[in-house]
């Protein structure tokens, strides 16, 4: 049943990153990933929160449910530094060593943001 579930909540999470993408793009077409870095940036934050308040006090399966399953869905490491990569290759070294430096450092705040506001 939690793999069931997981597999549930991480194609929620996959569709919520989607329709993120289709919304920006769509109201600002542009070859910049700023829906992948909002991805991101909102799934670590959930995760923070999450993590705060389901690690030691709920079901280890709805603990995996949300952080493996929905957060796991929504955001995207690979496209995090595959899309840098992409852009490097397009000659746009500036922006591409911007987002390898700050998508870890935004993720790694709102991840402390979701932790403090679950405390």
């Amino acid at each position: 049943m939690t793999l069931l579930l997981i597999s549930l909540f991480g194609a929620l999470g996959c569709v919520v990153r989607y329709l993120l993408e289709y919304a920006v793009r769509r109201h600002h077409p542009t070859n910049r990933p700023w829906a992948t870095v909002a991805a991101n940036a909102i799934g670590c934050g959930i995760a923070g929160y999450a993590a705060y308040r389901l690690v030691g006090t709920a079901d280890v399966h709805v603990r995996d449910v949300v952080l493996t399953g929905f957060c796991g869905g929504l955001t995207t490491f690979s496209s995090a530094f595959a899309i840098p990569a992409i852009l490097q290759r397009e000659h746009h070294l500036g922006y591409s060593l911007t987002l390898v430096i700050t998508t870890p450092l935004t993720c790694a705040g709102l991840f402390t943001i979701g932790m403090a506001l679950a405390h």
